[in-house]
């Protein structure tokens, strides 16, 4: 099965003298960077994580941007966002002009968000959740609206005076991007969210941590996870097929670098533990040669159910690191898998 391999960048920065990106412009830069290098080796996606108050990535549309303006084929996106920190209708804005920049490229990860740095920190960017309500019901009701606005429809009254000319009828946001509205991914973290997720018709976006633990492995968890999803969206009569991404930690070791990097990750397991107030299961590491590899990620029941496969990159090893640990993945390992 041909599957679409994309990269997931937390963008971590620490002014450690161990660390290759020391500081926030080397983690904007060396993203930038890295997207242009795996277009170059065949990588089919540029992802990058959200995390507000920490040392890492945190506004991502100046970076899709700019990622797009620099890039001509690799899909752009993001490994999500946190709605609770946003304002819809801004988002939707900030994401039609990087979209358009970058010729209809971008796929946008969102999601109620992970545990936070700060408590509450979407409070301290002016959102509060209704009373009777929560945060992750704020989240998902600004996903309702952001889904509303970006199909493009008008919704606003116009000025009788306006200082330009409008067009006839009520106004949409501008600048609109045609069909941005399908390249939406709802990051799940549960069963039920993905589910929620098929409702509404957005496509999946599940990482390598569920926040639930059945008993069973991780990849059979999150394989029942993406089956209930596609369930739902058949349910909901969505007309279109969606997608489906999960992500994973792979890396092949094919020389005595590697080994000293990730040679004690080749005895990884799955973890159970708590999040959030509940228990959790955390997806392993794959490390090891390349056929070693294809052996493990054939039994892997989600990878195979999913259409794209995002690989989280440790960024503070610098580009050509990474950039040497996706080539290796694409060369040595997807043809194994029958996924090149």
């Amino acid at each position: 099965m041909t599957k679409n391999i994309g990269f997931l960048s937390f963008g971590h920065w620490n002014p450690s003298p161990h660390s290759q990106t020391r500081s926030g412009s080397d983690a904007l830069l060396q993203s930038i960077d890295l997207a242009v290098a795996a277009e170059e080796l065949g990588v089919d996606g540029a992802y990058f994580r959200v995390h507000h108050f920490a040392r890492q990535l945190a506004s991502p549309f100046p970076l899709l941007a700019a990622v797009g303006a620099r890039t001509s084929r690799i899909e752009i996106g993001t490994g999500v966002i946190d709605m609770r920190y946003e304002n819809p209708l801004y988002m939707a804005e900030d994401a039609g002009a990087a979209d358009l920049i970058a010729g209809g490229r971008l796929q946008l990860g969102i999601s109620r968000g992970s545990p936070e740095q700060v408590i509450d920190g979407f409070r301290y960017f002016g959102h509060q959740p209704a009373e009777g309500s929560d945060a992750s019901e704020m989240a998902r009701e600004y996903t309702k609206i952001l889904l509303q606005v970006l199909e493009g429809n008008g919704f606003a009254e116009p000025n009788p005076r306006p200082m330009f000319a409008n067009p006839p009828g009520l106004l949409r946001l501008e600048p609109y991007s045609e069909g941005l509205r399908d390249r939406i991914w709802w990051g799940a973290g549960s069963r039920a969210t993905a589910e929620w997720a098929g409702e509404v018709g957005m496509n999946l976006m599940s990482s390598t941590l569920l926040t639930e633990d059945t008993g069973v492995p991780f990849h059979e968890l999150q394989a029942e996870q993406i089956q209930r999803f596609r369930k739902a969206w058949a349910d909901a009569g969505h007309p279109r097929e969606p997608r489906v991404s999960v992500s994973r930690s792979i890396f092949p070791i094919t020389n005595d670098q590697d080994r000293a990097y990730f040679g004690a990750e080749t005895r990884s397991t799955d973890q159970v533990g708590h999040l959030d107030g509940g228990n959790a299961r955390f997806g392993k590491t794959y490390a090891g040669e390349p056929d070693r590899l294809v052996k493990e990620l054939a039994e892997d029941e989600a990878i195979a159910a999913a259409d794209t496969l995002l690989i989280t990159v440790p960024n503070q090893l610098g580009v050509d690191y990474n950039a040497h640990v996706l080539e290796s993945i694409v060369a040595d390992v997807a043809p194994g898998l029958g996924w090149r």
